[in-house]
């Protein structure tokens, strides 16, 4: 692992663009089509929950990070096993979020790029930024934290200026009741994005001051929650939930709506920024925890050496994934929330916390007894 730390304000910063990342992009609890919101304030109660168990899991081992403490729990060959899966797990899902943004990009704006070369030069600039250390990435999300809420603001500003809002779209509230609300919550808004806070599991020893995490992972999930629930309801007041439904980038859809004064229109450059900071930082922290628990794994003790590699592992499964962009959202959809981010994010670290909790309560019940 790296030497340097982080502070408490950089691991909150990282956690909200993580978060938010490429949340907004999609359209997000779709399925709960005018109760979406709903579904992503439910999400987000039960991520913090799953915050909670990963949390908890780091004050057993405040020193270790996810692929360390699983050896010391699960026993070194199982523990070695199951760090193998996560680490694989985490290049899987750097790759798709590769994969979301090169198609989204060269969707809307290169329309006559590859997305192979799209794809590279994205990996070639996040191998940069690994290389350049966690510390610089953390100093870097500061600067665009700011960047990223000035462009929402504006943009929220114009949408709502140019009469765009119509709140009869978000009724009848719970018109088919909590079934779909709830279905979604499991299937979607639990696991995407709030369960993904367990990449910090891999970053919580290199912060500076370890009673600071809690607060800054639950501010950081807090705010993107808040702010991802605001941008879905003015995304459907907008453009309605058939629409939003259907449309494969409802952010955008909505952005190209804006009109002002028959002077300001066409602020698809809002979106595109957003999409170019969100998607970077998503991808780079993914990249990240897979190189760490790479290099805690096999005992490297430089991350640059395996940066590389590992990139061009994502590079080439992040375009052999799918043959086509309908079958990769099929497979986000259907395959990867059940047999992927619920073993990963929820029922791994719970049996985990378990058996850490039994063998600490036994050793305090041995050290009471001498």
């Amino acid at each position: 692992m790296e030497k340097i730390k982080i502070s408490a304000s950089q691991l909150f910063v990282l956690v909200f663009l993580f978060e938010m990342g490429s949340s907004i992009l999609f359209g997000l609890g779709a399925n709960a089509k005018q109760d979406a919101w709903i579904t992503i304030l439910l999400g987000l109660a039960g991520g913090l929950i799953v915050f909670f168990i990963h949390y908890r899991l780091f004050l057993f081992y405040p020193e270790l990070i996810l692929t360390s403490y699983i050896k010391k729990i699960a026993g070194k060959w199982p523990g070695q096993i199951i760090a193998l899966f996560y680490i694989t797990y985490f290049i899987y899902l750097t790759a798709r979020v590769l994969r979301d943004f090169g198609e989204l990009l060269v969707t809307t704006v290169y329309t006559n790029t590859p997305l192979f070369v799209i794809n590279t030069l994205m990996v070639l600039t996040i191998i940069y930024g690994i290389h350049k250390g966690l510390e610089v990435i953390a100093r870097v999300g500061q600067i665009y934290f700011g960047i990223v809420y000035f462009m929402a603001l504006i943009g929220f500003l114009l949408i709502i200026f140019s009469g765009l809002i119509h709140f009869e779209f978000l009724k009848p509230i719970l018109e088919n009741g909590w079934k779909p609300v709830f279905k979604t919550f499991f299937h979607e808004t639990l696991v995407f994005p709030f369960g993904e806070i367990i990449v910090f599991t891999m970053i919580y020893p290199l912060v500076n001051a370890s009673k600071k995490i809690k607060f800054a992972c639950m501010g950081g999930m807090i705010l993107s929650g808040l702010n991802i629930t605001i941008t879905v309801i003015i995304t459907m007041s907008t453009i309605g939930p058939e629409l939003y439904t259907r449309t494969t980038f409802p952010l955008l859809t909505t952005v190209s709506r804006i009109e002002l004064a028959n002077f300001i229109e066409r602020l698809d450059v809002l979106f595109m920024l957003y999409l170019i900071i969100g998607g970077f930082f998503k991808i780079l922290l993914y990249f990240y925890v897979a190189v760490a628990g790479t290099a805690d794994l096999f005992q490297y003790k430089k991350l640059g050496n395996l940066v590389f590699p590992i990139g061009m592992i994502v590079l080439f499964a992040s375009i052999s994934i799918a043959s086509t962009y309908a079958e990769f959202n099929k497979e986000g959809l259907k395959f990867e929330p059940v047999y992927l981010d619920f073993p990963f994010q929820i029922i791994i670290p719970s049996i985990l916390l378990l058996i850490a909790f039994l063998r600490n309560r036994k050793k305090k019940s041995n050290s009471n007894i001498n």
